[in-house]
């Protein structure tokens, strides 16, 4: 379910709060492909069913930064931001993948707001905790602290 706050105020009201889980989202091959074209990334344990089958994880896996890309339409189903001009990616903390995403499983978003600050007249900066967890392991795919900055 998607929290809808209006205005940097709206956003401010918000911090420590936990913003729920996405919906899960199944990790394709064909997924996994056009990352790999459009990255250059090609590297077998990506891209090669078959000889990704005899490496460590018993098949093909998602890339990392695949993973920590899929957030962004994912943290769209948990957030939104009304009555701001924009909002955008200012970065990240920090980014972990302690688990693999194998090819065929399916991936969801947790996100908690660490903080909401004043940065300059009508922005602020936004802190979250987002963990990418993958249906039936209990370790998480990706764990990250983004960073965003609104503007009204």
């Amino acid at each position: 379910m998607t929290t809808t706050v209006k205005g940097l105020d709206g956003l401010k009201g918000l911090v420590g709060q936990d913003l729920g889980h996405s919906e899960w989202l199944e990790i394709t091959q064909d997924r996994v492909l056009t990352f790999a074209d459009a990255t250059g990334d090609h590297q077998w344990i990506h891209v090669d069913v078959e000889r990704a089958k005899a490496g460590p994880f018993g098949g093909p896996i998602a890339h990392g930064y695949l993973t920590l890309s899929l957030v962004i339409p994912l943290f769209g189903e948990l957030l939104a931001v009304e009555d701001v001009k924009m909002g955008v990616n200012y970065g990240l903390e920090k980014v972990r993948f302690p688990s693999p995403v194998k090819v065929g499983s399916k991936i969801r978003l947790g996100a908690t707001v660490v903080s909401v600050e004043e940065v300059g007249r009508n922005c602020v900066q936004s802190t979250f905790d987002f963990t990418v967890e993958v249906d039936g392991l209990s370790k998480p795919a990706c764990v990250a602290r983004p960073i965003y900055r609104h503007y009204a």
